[in-house]
């Protein structure tokens, strides 16, 4: 009898009717929902200041998604990101480009000159990837920063290829028979040009990234990624083959930096050697740390972070105290950027280890007495 009355214990337990099981996934789908309809309605209301911000988040967050990959989940430091970066750029640019301006281009298709550009970056990362299956922590680290001084000295004195110190001008893409460009057509009496038509490139590219990038992280290749960040040892006795994981997250993440790199040279219209040195790796390097390191919600949500605050601390820079316009003395919207994120990241790091994505779990996270946890 007491065996009997052990077994129905559990199933007799008081549930809390005001929370029913399946409403914190119905919240979920419904939240999700509604920012979807958000975002695919901002172009109409929204002016180009806000919808060039956001696809710079966009860009970043691909590219951070691709970083938090390879430092996040699998525990290997690279700081030449922003050379993956300037390959995907470039080389989107010489492959499309149609030498009208004294420069080289193969004058592609510009969707395929896109894809490419990816593979481009995908192939640098390939032939390092060999050194980054067999180097990890800093020792990558530092190999991976000679990629940057590399990268610097042929962007600057290959004329013919990137325009010099002065960069070239970037083809705009051409899909499906849409040109995004500056000619403005009109939908809803509201009249879209290039930001506007590219804010829905951006959006597909970050969700399929974002997909991706889940489904490999919740997947065999994820739980042998986070083996190798915790224990390299132990996930090689377990039969993970060690280096070729590192090798091959490398060039996965390389390809994501040159998606990046495609999109923002695409929002920038011109490609310029300086934005992609040192700083830039720094930056893509504090969006995870600041956003979740393993985390794709975490990296979206550092990239934005990070990517947004300079410029909106330019746009705002007269209402804002010790923060002036470039030029004019004082602290630059870029230098007052660089002390928030990087206070940030010190807090992240003494205080709350997982980043802004460790606050929504919290939030989400059941309370005592609820259905499906102990009281």
């Amino acid at each position: 009898m007491s065996e009997v009355t052990e077994a129905v214990a559990p199933a007799a337990r008081p549930v809390d009717s005001r929370t029913p099981p399946g409403r914190p996934r119905a919240y979920a789908w419904a939240a999700g929902t509604a920012g979807a309809a958000v975002l695919l309605a901002l172009p109409f209301y929204l002016d180009r200041f806000w919808l060039q911000a956001g696809l710079f988040a966009m860009a970043a967050a691909i590219g951070a998604i691709g970083i938090n990959l390879l430092t996040g989940a699998t525990g290997q430091l690279s700081m030449g990101h922003a050379f993956f970066l300037a390959v995907g750029a470039y080389g989107y640019c010489v492959l499309a480009g149609d030498g009208d301006d004294g420069l080289t281009g193969l004058g592609l298709p510009t969707w395929l000159a896109a894809a490419l550009a990816v593979a481009l970056a995908g192939l640098a990362g390939g032939l390092f990837s060999p050194i980054a299956g067999r180097l990890s922590g800093a020792y990558l680290g530092i190999a991976t920063l000679a990629l940057i001084f590399i990268g610097q000295h042929v962007l600057f004195n290959a004329h013919d290829l990137t325009g010099g110190s002065n960069g070239r001008d970037v083809p705009p893409l051409n899909l499906f028979g849409t040109a995004f460009d500056e000619r403005e057509v009109v939908i809803a009496a509201v009249p879209f040009g290039s930001v506007e038509k590219l804010w829905y490139v951006g959006l597909v590219l970050l969700l399929a990234c974002g997909l991706f990038a889940r489904g490999v992280l919740r997947g065999r290749p994820g739980r042998a990624m986070n083996a190798i960040r915790d224990h390299r040892v132990a996930a090689g006795v377990m039969g993970v083959p060690v280096a070729r994981y590192r090798a091959g997250v490398f060039v996965l993440s390389s390809m994501y930096a040159g998606l990046a790199g495609v999109l923002l040279a695409l929002v920038f219209q011109r490609t310029v050697p300086d934005y992609f040195g040192m700083t830039l790796s720094l930056e893509y390097l504090a969006m995870i740390v600041i956003g979740g390191l393993g985390s794709v919600a975490g990296a979206v949500a550092g990239a934005a972070l990070v990517s947004l605050l300079p410029q909106l601390l330019t746009r705002y820079s007269d209402a804002l105290p010790l923060v002036s316009a470039p030029g004019t003395g004082g602290i630059t919207p870029g230098e007052a950027s660089r002390y928030l994120y990087g206070a940030a990241v010190v807090a992240v790091v003494l205080f709350l280890p997982g980043g802004l994505v460790r606050i929504a779990a919290r939030r989400s996270r059941p309370r005592p007495g609820t259905p499906g946890e102990e009281a």
